[in-house]
């Protein structure tokens, strides 16, 4: 009789860690749809203040079309993108062509000492800054994600029932190497 009860004691015990893995790993999966949908709205709030920003550098610069053409169908590409892989190379080319826009309103003193630029500008600096946050909340979710994926014993009840892997949001190699520099400060 107490062998059964051990017996019934190691098979309870099994089942509640099967339990509570598969949740954990649901629970992880979940953080990583909500972190994903969070880094799609602040992306997409950007790409909506691009039209604005382009509008009030045109009206300075006209004759610079071939910033705007590629800020225009670099924005195009974002819309576009899918999935994380080819969302963060379209953001990659997006920000290029950002920093060329932004390159040609330095040579526009008027320009910049425009209220609705410096508006715009101001609210793509707050929508960077929330990217930001948005790729390290979904990148820690991701690492989670993936830890418990390939860790044992969870890997067993992951590949059971069919949990894959996720991609990182990654910095493009020109955005990765600029991190990388030292900050170049002059009084």
């Amino acid at each position: 009789m107490t062998a059964f009860w051990i017996i019934l004691a190691i098979i309870v015990v099994v089942i509640l860690s099967l339990w509570v893995m598969y949740n954990a790993l649901v629970t992880l999966k979940i953080r990583v749809d909500e972190a994903w949908s969070d880094i799609t709205v602040q992306l997409k709030r950007r790409l909506d203040l691009i039209p604005n920003l382009i509008e009030t550098v045109k009206g300075y610069a006209a004759h610079e079309r071939g910033v705007f053409q590629a800020v225009t169908e670099a924005r195009a590409n974002a819309l576009n993108a899918q999935g994380v892989k080819q969302t963060a190379a379209a953001e990659n080319q997006f920000e290029g062509a950002l920093k060329s826009l932004f390159a040609v309103a330095e040579a526009y003193p008027d320009l910049k000492a425009s209220q609705n630029f410096s508006e715009l500008q101001a609210e793509l600096v707050d929508t960077e800054d929330k990217i930001q946050a948005s790729r390290r909340f979904y990148n820690g979710g991701v690492r989670d994600l993936n830890t418990k994926i390939q860790t044992f014993p969870s890997n067993v009840i992951a590949g059971m029932f069919g949990f894959k892997n996720r991609d990182f949001f990654e910095l493009g190699e020109a955005e990765q190497a600029q991190a990388e520099k030292p900050v170049n400060v002059k009084f």
